[in-house]
C-alpha cells in the first residue's frame, strides 16, 4: 500500500511517502524506547544504592550526623596543631638548655706526690656540647688539700695544663692525648 491512498498522509503533506519506511522508523523508535527504559531502570537502581550509602554515611554508628563528626574532627585537628606547636617550642628550649649544659666529663685520679699513695688527687673536666667548661684540679698532700680551677673555651684553656689535666680534657672531649 502506498501513501497516495492515505487521506491522513495527504493532509499532513506526506502523500508520496512510502509506508514501509514509516514502519521501519516506528520499529527503530520502539527499540530506542525499550533501550532508554532499561537505562532509566538501571539509573534508578544506582540512585537507590547511592541513597542507601549516603544515609549510612550520614547516620554513623551512634547516629551522629556527618556534619557533627566533621566539626568535631576539625576542632580536634586545631587543638592537636596547637599542642604540636607548644611541643616544638618546648623541644627547642630543651635543646638550647641541653646544648649549654655540661655533658662531657673527664676524670683522672692520680698521686700528686709519689710518696702519698691512694690516688687522692684528681682532675675533673666538665664541658658542654661546644667544648666550653672548666677543669677542677684537686691536689692532696700531707699538709692539706688544694683546689684549682681553669676555664676552657672551645677545648682550649688560657693557662697551660698539667699532664693529668690534659689527660682529663682529652677524655672529656673523646680524643686521644
Amino acid at each position: 500500500m502506498t501513501a497516495r491512498n492515505s487521506v491522513f498522509l495527504n493532509k499532513i503533506g506526506l502523500g508520496n511517502f512510502d509506508l514501509g519506511y514509516l514502519l521501519i522508523l516506528v520499529i527503530v523508535l520502539m527499540i530506542l524506547c525499550i533501550i532508554m527504559s532499561i537505562l532509566v531502570i538501571k539509573q534508578r537502581e544506582d540512585i537507590k544504592l547511592l541513597k542507601f550509602r549516603m544515609k549510612r554515611l550520614m547516620n554513623g554508628k551512634d547516629a551522629e550526623s556527618l556534619e557533627d563528626m566533621i566539626t568535631f574532627l576539625v576542632k580536634d585537628h586545631k587543638s592537636l596543631r596547637q599542642v604540636v606547636e607548644l611541643n616544638k617550642k618546648d623541644i627547642e628550649a630543651l635543646f638550647h638548655h641541653v646544648r649549654s649544659s655540661y655533658q662531657k666529663i673527664g676524670l683522672v685520679k692520680y698521686d700528686a706526690f709519689q710518696q702519698m699513695g691512694g690516688q687522692l688527687s684528681f682532675c675533673l673536666v666538665l664541658l658542654d656540647q661546644d667544648n666550653n667548661g672548666f677543669i677542677i684540679n684537686s691536689v692532696h698532700s700531707t699538709e692539706g688539700s688544694y683546689c684549682y680551677s681553669k676555664e676552657i673555651k672551645n677545648g682550649v684553656g688560657d693557662i697551660s695544663f698539667g699532664k693529668e689535666e690534659k689527660e682529663a680534657l682529652a677524655m672529656a672531649m673523646g680524643t686521644d692525648e
